[in-house]
Formats: C-alpha cells, sequence, structure tokens
C-alpha cells in the first residue's frame, strides 16, 4: 500500500510517499481501505518529534482520522461487515492507503457526508465532543468562547456548541476568520490581533472556554470566567507554564481542565464513540452540523498540507483524498 511516513523529525519535507505492507489485524479490529484521511494540528507535533505515537501503533506513519470501507474482519468482532462504509478513530497510521483499528472506534459514515467532509468528524468530533460537552459540562444557555475559531476544532466546536442552544463567541486572526466564525453560528468573533478579547467580554463574562493557546491567554481566560465556570485545555501552542492565582479559584469556583485522546484505553473511547452517535449524528442529519473543508489535498501532497496547517491560513479543516 502507499502511505505518508515521517522519515525523520522536522519540516513538512521529512513527509514522503513510500510502499508499505498492509497492516495484519487483531482479533478484534478491522482493516478498512481509507478514502479520505483528516489532517490534525498534533500530526504537525508528530512530525516535528514532540507527540509521539503510543506504544504498539505504528510510529512513523502520521493520521489520527479516516473515512473509508471495511474491507477485512479480524477473528472476533462482531459489528461490522465487509463493505461498510465507517469513519474511525486512530491512533496513528491515517495516511495510508490502508488503516487497521479496534472495530468500536469506528462509526457508520453519515450519508448526508462526502467522504471529504466524513474524515473530519472522528479526531475533531471527539475531542470536542469530550472536552467541551464532557469535561467543561456546557449547557444550552450558557456562554462559550472558542479560541481558533476558524480552524478545524473551532469550526466544530462552535457549530456544535450553538446547535446545543449555547451563545457563542471566538477569536480568530483576522476580519475575514471573524467572519467565518459567526456564519457558522458565532454570535460575535473579536480579531485577536486588534482586540483585547478579556475587555470584549469582561462585562458579560463567559461560563465555559475552550483553548489551544496557553501561555499568555491563560490569566486572561480566568478573569474572563463566570463563577463556577470552567476552562478546558486542549493545546497550549503559546507555552503550557502559567502562573496561577488560586484565590481566585476558589472565589470564583472555578474548574480548569483538558485532556489529550491519543492515549486514551479502547473502552474509553468505545464509549465516547457511542456518545456521540447518540448526541452529535442528529445534528449531523437535520444539517445543523456540517464539517467545513478549507482544502483538500492528494496523499501525495501531505506536506503540502501541512505547510498550509502551519500558515494558519485556515476555514475549516484540511483532508487528504486517499482513494476516492
Amino acid at each position: 500500500m502507499k502511505a505518508i511516513v515521517i522519515s525523520e523529525f522536522g519540516g513538512p519535507e521529512v513527509l514522503h510517499i513510500v510502499d508499505r505492507a498492509i497492516p495484519t489485524l487483531g482479533e478484534y479490529e478491522v482493516l478498512i481501505e481509507v478514502r479520505t484521511a483528516g489532517v490534525n494540528r498534533p500530526d504537525i507535533f508528530q512530525r516535528k518529534g514532540n507527540y509521539p505515537a503510543p506504544d504498539g501503533v505504528v510510529a512513523d506513519i502520521p493520521g489520527l482520522e479516516v473515512a473509508g470501507v471495511i474491507v477485512e474482519l479480524g477473528t472476533k468482532t462482531s459489528m461490522w461487515k465487509v463493505g461498510d462504509e465507517v469513519i474511525a478513530l486512530v491512533a496513528g497510521g491515517g495516511y495510508a492507503e490502508y488503516v487497521q483499528v479496534d472495530e468500536g472506534s469506528c462509526l457508520a459514515k453519515p450519508r448526508e457526508l462526502t467522504w471529504e467532509e466524513a474524515a473530519a468528524i472522528p479526531e475533531t468530533v471527539f475531542t470536542v465532543w469530550h472536552n467541551l460537552f464532557q469535561r467543561g459540562r456546557l449547557q444550552p444557555g450558557e456562554k462559550v468562547l472558542i479560541h481558533g475559531g476558524s480552524g478545524g476544532i473551532g469550526s466544530c466546536a462552535i457549530q456544535l456548541a450553538s446547535a446545543w442552544g449555547s451563545i457563542v463567541y471566538a477569536t480568530a486572526g483576522d476580519t475575514d476568520k471573524c467572519r467565518f466564525c459567526e456564519s457558522l453560528g458565532a454570535t460575535r468573533a473579536i480579531n485577536y490581533k486588534q482586540e483585547d478579547f478579556e475587555s470584549v467580554f469582561g462585562a458579560q463574562g463567559i461560563d465555559v472556554i475552550l483553548d489551544s493557546i496557553g501561555g499568555p491567554y491563560f490569566e486572561k481566560n480566568i478573569n474572563l470566567l463566570n463563577t463556577d465556570g470552567r476552562l478546558v485545555y486542549i493545546n497550549a501552542t503559546l507555552g503550557g507554564r502559567v502562573e496561577l492565582n488560586v484565590l481566585k479559584v476558589m472565589q470564583k469556583r472555578l474548574t480548569v481542565t483538558g485532556s489529550t485522546l491519543r492515549s486514551r484505553d479502547i473502552g474509553f473511547k468505545h464509549t465516547l464513540a457511542k456518545d456521540i452517535q447518540h448526541y452529535v449524528f442528529p445534528f449531523i442529519n437535520d444539517g445543523r452540523f456540517v464539517p467545513r473543508i478549507s482544502e483538500i489535498f492528494l496523499l501525495s501532497e501531505a506536506a503540502k498540507a501541512h505547510r498550509q496547517m502551519e500558515s494558519g491560513a485556515l476555514y475549516g479543516k484540511l483532508v487528504l483524498r486517499v482513494s476516492v
């Protein structure tokens, strides 16, 4: 099979397309012939050597989400049959023509979505649902601030929070990105390069913040949160070390939390997949949530896709077309 490998840690130029053996299956795994694969920021970190694959996962083929067709079943699988169209959260190996995955990490591909849209769901939606709705406990009517609203995670979070009945605000890097966020359901999006989000939203306060920035945003986030507010981290691109005034956390009864998804155990991912099937898929079925695709690349153009992601010029997700 054709696969994209990380030949050494470094820039996008270290990504090369090579021939690899088709993966062999464990008893409870299925083999997916990949149609499309999502590109995510953790793929960038893995390429740079900062986000290694968990034990037992192919170490040099990035890719955390795919859409495709099941072509082979492990001996003890019971959930799927050959020919089923699925989307899947994988711990690695998604930039390839075939990938194996535990059967419980798959969901049926929504018929309403294209292959490209379908590939934009697993890593993104699993991350948003667990962090914003489970850890962040976002409720209808609450005010939520999404930092980096125009990217894959941000555009997903805005749509889902809006569909959930929450009041959504966002930050983005230019005026066009702000208008994009508002087109997805944000009540207001501000250009963080021109306006200070703490000053803009401080008077009304925010109940939940989803942040991938960290660093200089931390104190502003803490100040901005209402009593019993929740600050949820999914990344810290501007730094993971911050200074915390514990008294503010105590006085406002704040929750500061966050998570990474890749290393979580199979049982957790099974349960999360069922929750997404129950809560998120109805939003897909009625059109309230449609993954927004910024650009589509061929598998052989993975390096180009990484350059595009690192440029920050995103309006939704980047997707690799593998065999559609």
